[in-house]
């Protein structure tokens, strides 16, 4: 069974939803259910008389928030009654396109702040852990607040199975799948007419990584995204375009390489080349991290535990 409630807004979404999803987490604890919450929407799922009482847990919170009335603290009889408090950890929470972005894990958090007090920054988790979604809605607060001149979001055109030669068009028909999840996150933030404009007048430009070569990136969020399948020479080729004023945020799946056996992955190598350097921060995802489907974390652990096991017959 599963319960569906709407919020009005993002006010509603932060109080709901507690610091880093403490309130969510509670009640999956305490209810033996599953929450989805994201945006505007929480989903409940689970065994009928867990969901209902789980439900009523969240209508009882909401009702109370919208009265504008203090939320208790204690345990009642049937349910628990968590305190509800605003996002903490320094404000780190974005508005766009009617949404609370903010992070969901402890991991997100120190993400956030990474991205805010660090000039470059390496994300590298799996799939689904809000690595290019989070920078991505970054880079949109730092250039509405004209923090930055522009973003720029690239990733390699590297084929995952595929032969670009034999993909229909020119070259821009044959890259454009490849950078298709840019224009879906920006998408999912922005309006479309808002991203229209802004790439209109160079404020927003999507490219694949080999157009970054002999350019200084000067007053820029850079966001460079699937980085697990740029070369070496690619690498070090992006990260020596960082200019004046500019901020940089690599993110990348190790797991996830496509790049050809005899080629190293750039992510991989620069955990060791730039261990060293004090204002480069990595920061590293997990499965607990995962904010898409809950399957999406499950799937990942099993592939992990194949893998593991995999290699070690192998060994």
């Amino acid at each position: 069974m599963q319960k569906l409630i709407k919020l009005n807004s993002n006010d509603e979404a932060k109080a709901l939803y507690g610091n880093l999803d403490q309130n969510v987490r509670q009640a999956e604890k305490d209810h033996r259910v599953k929450i989805v919450a994201r945006n505007d929407r929480m989903k409940i799922m689970g065994d009928k008389k867990n969901v209902e009482e789980a439900h009523r847990f969240f209508v009882k919170l909401l009702e109370m928030h919208r009265k504008g009335g203090r939320l208790p603290e204690k345990k009642g009889e049937v349910v628990v009654e968590a305190k509800v408090t605003p996002p903490q950890g320094g404000g780190i929470h974005f508005f766009h396109r009617g949404k609370v972005i903010q992070a969901r894990s402890e991991n997100q958090l120190a993400y956030l702040k990474a991205i805010a007090t660090h000039d470059i920054v390496i994300s590298i988790g799996p799939a689904g852990t809000g690595k290019t979604y989070l920078a991505m809605a970054a880079a949109i607060e730092a250039l509405k607040k004209k923090y930055v001149a522009r973003i720029i979001l690239t990733r390699p055109a590297v084929e995952a199975g595929e032969n670009l030669g034999f993909l229909p068009g020119d070259l821009a028909a044959k890259v454009n799948p490849y950078l298709r999840p840019l224009y879906d996150a920006l998408y999912d933030m922005l309006e479309f007419d808002e991203v229209a404009r802004y790439t209109e007048r160079g404020a927003i430009e999507i490219a694949p990584i080999a157009y970054m070569r002999g350019r200084t990136l000067n007053d820029s969020f850079v966001i460079l995204d699937e980085a697990q399948n740029c070369t070496h020479s690619q690498m070090k080729m992006f990260l020596t375009r960082l200019g004046q004023t500019s901020k940089v945020v690599i993110t990348g799946d190790i797991t996830q390489i496509d790049l050809p056996v005899a080629k190293k992955s750039g992510l991989v190598e620069i955990r060791n080349i730039l261990a060293d350097i004090p204002d480069i921060q990595f920061i590293y995802l997990n499965e607990t991290d995962v904010v898409r489907h809950p399957l999406v974390q499950e799937i990942i652990k099993a592939y992990d535990k194949h893998e593991r096991k995999t290699a070690k017959a192998e060994g």
